[in-house]
């Protein structure tokens, strides 16, 4: 089975990352993609983020395909970094294939991630362009210190068997909705977040 996994705070939820879910399993071949819905990420302001069972309940709601699983896996498993929910994974479930799904955004930040050399070294990543981030993320320290490690696009499809390090940037998805433009100053939620 090969699995991607998508981490955020989804707070709130929003067809984008369906969209980039739907994406990562037509362009990786991946049989499901599993939403990681944390607890609050430790390079955001966690001050406006809604309850952990409102944001699960709104992912369930926006996902909406058997292929994309709603979790809070980090907080049952009592995790606050991606670098640790990824060791868990790999000790409890190395019969599963996966593969780590960021979008550029991320990308252009992830040498701020804990330990993020050592997430690139046990974990295949797949990035999903978010113009206009993409080249503020291709020329980022990660980016650039991951460059050799980079697959073509178009063997996007073996990203979940190959031996990390590996990443590929996929392009082609044109949506450009992100939670943070969904909140209001308050941290309410602007719109209903369902399809």
């Amino acid at each position: 089975m090969r699995i991607g996994l998508l981490g955020g705070s989804f707070n709130p939820p929003h067809l984008a990352h369906r969209a980039i879910s739907l994406f990562a399993i037509k362009r990786l071949r991946l049989d499901r993609v599993w939403w990681l819905v944390t607890p609050g990420n430790p390079l955001k302001d966690t001050g406006h983020l809604h309850e952990l069972d409102a944001r699960v309940e709104a992912a369930r709601l926006v996902a909406d395909d058997p292929r994309i699983e709603v979790t809070c896996l980090e907080s049952v498993i009592g995790t606050r970094y991606t670098v640790d929910t990824i060791n868990y994974l790999r000790r409890r479930a190395s019969h599963l294939r996966f593969v780590w799904i960021m979008g550029a955004d991320n990308l252009a930040q992830f040498h701020r991630w804990q330990k993020w050399q050592r997430i690139a070294n046990e974990m295949p990543i797949a990035v999903i362009d978010r113009p206009p981030q993409s080249f503020r993320a291709l020329t980022a320290p990660a980016a650039q210190a991951l460059a050799r490690y980079r697959l073509p696009e178009n063997q996007a499809g073996k990203l979940a068997d190959a031996r990390a390090p590996a990443w590929v940037f996929l392009t082609g998805l044109k949506m450009n909705l992100s939670s943070t433009g969904l909140r209001n100053p308050d941290g309410s939620w602007k719109r209903e977040t369902r399809p």
